[in-house]
């Protein structure tokens, strides 16, 4: 077992899933959590959560990650299934961790061939099957996707190889995950999750796959692609010490930004993963944010783990506001969506534009 790390990022006791609703401000306050102990392997160089237990995250029908409620969102989905479509093609493509199905349904309608995988799925699409892709399910595809799942999985190039034996060692692999480097360029702590137990960069796919058919950036740089040979998969290794990764020394400073601090009420939009970290650290710095918003009807009506705090839809928060009052924008590429939704009336906090 490797020992060599160097340690880069602690926090501790975040909830175990920024994404999980839950039914009462009691019972979100209550929640499970688990330190973050972020460490760079010296060998693989590949970054990942010490303190992470898998054993704590059990996924249900209350987690609710879904986000393409926006069109916003849609509209990267679609850039998603160009990149998908030019590069691997559109027959025979598998989409490992499906979730909901709304990136495989979008495939669908516009011709493509694919079939779907995740144990979790609670729809009635017959193309996706209630389990995980594994050896002997007797599938051989031309290409798999797999869209923010590898930051999940513990030992992700055990599991990237488990994929390529799944498909007979054929095929391309189109993965999507937060990208480490905008993180930290950006100084977005509030994107440090313990749920995502690995954080890349371009860096390690290079190191991860002996050919890359294409790699890059995608949702305003926030995101990486990469496009590779399934069957080029292998152990990772670090070349020389300039590829020791370094967090910014000042990178919770924003936690206690001026910038943030208002007279007026504290108002988050986006009540999903960014929104909940946002609101916990700020609240245990001093800050209380006092209302959450988002439109996803999912996450209406429920309580955000860590804080309790009541995710409300729009129509029933801006009619409280004043003209002129704050607003926390969570992720800048909204920004534009935001405003349009609320007449830009508020002055717009973006949370990621340091």
């Amino acid at each position: 077992m490797d020992t060599a790390t160097q340690l880069l990022y602690r926090q501790p006791s975040l909830p175990i899933f920024q994404n999980r609703m839950y039914n009462s401000r009691d019972e979100a306050l209550e929640c499970r959590t688990g330190d973050m102990c972020l460490v760079q392997n010296l060998r693989t160089g590949l970054i990942s959560n010490q303190a992470f237990r898998p054993d704590l995250l059990i996924y249900d029908s209350a987690y609710q990650n879904e986000q393409g409620v926006s069109e916003l969102f849609k509209a990267h989905m679609r850039g998603v299934m160009d990149i998908v479509d030019r590069i691997i093609g559109r027959r025979n493509l598998v989409e490992v961790g499906c979730g909901k199905g709304t990136f495989l349904e979008m495939l669908q309608e516009s011709g493509f061939e694919v079939a779907g995988f995740d144990p979790t799925y609670e729809g009635t699409n017959p193309s996706v099957e209630k389990h995980l892709f594994s050896k002997g399910i007797g599938i051989k595809a031309e290409g798999l996707i797999l869209r923010h799942v590898l930051e999940h999985i513990p030992e992700p190039v055990a599991f990237l190889q488990n994929l390529s034996e799944a498909n007979q060692g054929a095929g391309r692999i189109y993965i999507e995950v937060p990208c480490l480097d905008w993180i930290c360029e950006r100084r977005t702590w509030f994107d440090i999750f313990y749920e995502h137990v690995n954080y890349f960069r371009l860096s390690d796919f290079h190191r991860i796959f002996g050919r890359v058919v294409e790699i890059g950036r995608v949702f305003g740089g926030q995101y990486l692609y990469v496009v590779a040979e399934l069957d080029s998969v292998r152990q990772p290794e670090m070349h020389d010490s300039t590829e020791y990764f370094h967090f910014p020394s000042e990178f919770t400073a924003g936690i206690c930004a001026a910038k943030y601090t208002t007279d007026r009420p504290a108002i988050v939009w986006g009540g999903a993963s960014k929104g909940v970290i946002f609101s916990l650290l700020r609240s245990r710095a001093g800050f209380p944010v006092q209302a959450v918003v988002d439109i996803n009807p999912a996450k209406q009506g429920k309580f955000l783990a860590g804080t309790g705090l009541k995710v409300e839809p729009p129509e029933e928060v801006v009619p409280r506001l004043k003209r002129g009052d704050p607003i926390f924008v969570m992720n800048s590429n909204y920004l534009k969506e935001i405003k349009t939704m609320t007449n830009n009336e508020f002055t717009y906090i973006q949370t990621d534009n340091e």
